[in-house]
C-alpha cells in the first residue's frame, strides 16, 4: 500500500437497464449499455497511468475477470442507502486504512484526463479539500486529506446545488481548498452527442 495516495473510482455494474437510463431514454437500454462500456473503458484508460492505489466500488457486486483486471485495482462493494452514505463509507475505509490524500471519481466523465487527477493529488498537498464541479450542479471529483462525513450528510443527491452545498461545508470549517476545471458527465443524450467525437467508435 502507498500511503501517498488513493484514488477511488465509483462504477455501476454494467447490465442492460440499470445504467444511463436517462440516456436509454433517448437511445434505448441496450445502447446506454454499450455507451457506458464505453465509458468504463475510457476511465480505466485515464487512471492507468497514476502513480496511487486504486480502489474500484462496484454498486451491487463484485465481477470476475472484467476490465479493471487489467491494471490489477482492488475491487469493493458500495455500502449504504444513497449515494452520500456509499461515498462516505468509503472514505471512512480509505483513511482508516491509513492513506493521507484520498480522492473519488465516478465513471461517468468523459472529458476527464490523467492530468487532472494527477493535479487533484498535488493539490491536496497544499489543501485541505480539492473538487471538481459538474455543469449539472454537482461534482465529478472530490478529494481530501482528512475525513470530513458532514460532506456526505444531508444532502439531495443528482441535484442541481451538490456543489454548492458541498462548498459550504468547506467554507463553514474555513478549510483550505481549491478548485478544478468544470466539466460535464454523460448522464443525456446531448450529453453523449458532445463528447462521442472523443471515441474510436462513437456510435
Amino acid at each position: 500500500m502507498s500511503t501517498e495516495g488513493l484514488l477511488l473510482i465509483f462504477v455501476k455494474n454494467p447490465q442492460e437497464g440499470k445504467v444511463k437510463t436517462r440516456l436509454a431514454e433517448a437511445v434505448g437500454s441496450k445502447h446506454a449499455l454499450q455507451i457506458y462500456n464505453k465509458l468504463l473503458t475510457y476511465t480505466r484508460d485515464v487512471v492507468k497511468p497514476l502513480a496511487v492505489d486504486i480502489q474500484v466500488w462496484y454498486s451491487d457486486y463484485i465481477p470476475l475477470n472484467d476490465l479493471w483486471d487489467e491494471i490489477g485495482v482492488e475491487k469493493r462493494t458500495q455500502l449504504g442507502k444513497d449515494l452520500g452514505e456509499r461515498m462516505k463509507h468509503a472514505f471512512d475505509c480509505a483513511f482508516s486504512d491509513g492513506y493521507e490524500r484520498v480522492v473519488i471519481i465516478g465513471s461517468d466523465c468523459a472529458l476527464l484526463t490523467t492530468e487532472i487527477i494527477r493535479n487533484a493529488f498535488k493539490k491536496l498537498e497544499t489543501n485541505d479539500v480539492t473538487i471538481g464541479p459538474s455543469q449539472d450542479g454537482g461534482y465529478y471529483l472530490l478529494g481530501m486529506n482528512e475525513f470530513y462525513p458532514a460532506f456526505f450528510e444531508d444532502k439531495e443527491w443528482s441535484t442541481s446545488h451538490v456543489y454548492q452545498e458541498t462548498m459550504k461545508e468547506i467554507e463553514q470549517r474555513d478549510l483550505t481548498f481549491s478548485t478544478l476545471p468544470e466539466l460535464n458527465d454523460v448522464d443525456t443524450h446531448d450529453d453523449w452527442q458532445e463528447v462521442k467525437f472523443r471515441f474510436a467508435n462513437p456510435s
